[in-house]
């Protein structure tokens, strides 16, 4: 039998390791009994402001983090496709968080209303991690933060958008989904353009990075809910 080569067996596990993460994190949403009333549908109009507040509180970091990074890679020499493709990320994520601002809105919340809600310690240490890594850390690494979010988007925000309208009683649900709406209808393209342009690291420096953050980000997410 011939064997695979050393190096694509390096490149094949690690990209399979974050394939791992990926699936792990909605495994443990689905039976996280907070996450698993918006997926169906069932959750509590106080509890889905509170999953708009903190991820908004997020998803405000996003474009710049991506810049950052992308910055950062090209500055030091790193892969410049790698750089040219943190960019086209900070290009997707741009004006994302004015979906949550709307979303919120139409549930009766102001900016500024939503601005003076406290963060809970997840979000913050998603937030504080991502800029770590981003000023400080392996530049790259917020790709592996991208890479397990699109997937849990893809496989679950359509779902629970319809669930969500016709279940919820929610008055204005149906105003009130621009965010899950926009990222279950995109990333499924994203997680399979991203993955297609993951198979190009080789650095194991850069492997190790991304799969850490997917994993900071696997473990925190879960928390970004109201607890039953």
């Amino acid at each position: 039998m011939c064997k695979q080569p050393k190096h694509e067996q390096t490149k094949t596990d690690w990209l399979e390791s974050l394939r791992h993460e990926a699936r792990m994190l909605v495994h443990e949403l689905d039976v996280t009994p907070g996450v698993r009333r918006l997926f169906e549908g069932r959750i509590r109009q106080d509890d889905y402001v509170y999953y708009l507040i903190q991820t908004y509180q997020y998803v405000r970091w996003s474009e710049g983090f991506f810049t950052g990074s992308g910055e950062r890679t090209k500055r030091e020499g790193g892969d410049p496709v790698l750089a040219d493709l943190l960019f086209q990320k900070a290009r997707e994520e741009k004006g994302h968080e004015q979906w949550l601002l709307k979303d919120l809105k139409a549930l009766g919340w102001t900016q500024e209303r939503v601005e003076r809600a406290p963060i809970c310690p997840a979000v913050r240490a998603y937030v504080e991690w991502n800029r770590f890594t981003t000023q400080s850390g392996v530049p790259t690494a917020f790709l592996g933060t991208a890479y397990v979010l699109e997937y849990l988007s893809v496989n679950r925000a359509p779902g629970s958008v319809d669930r969500l309208v016709a279940e919820s009683g929610i008055p204005n649900i149906d105003k009130a989904v621009l965010f899950l709406r926009g990222h279950g209808a995109a990333d499924g393209d994203h997680v399979a353009d991203l993955e297609s342009e993951l198979r190009k690291v080789t650095s194991a420096e850069e492997q190790a990075a991304l799969l850490l953050s997917a994993r900071t980000t696997r473990t925190l997410f879960p928390k970004f809910f109201r607890e039953p």
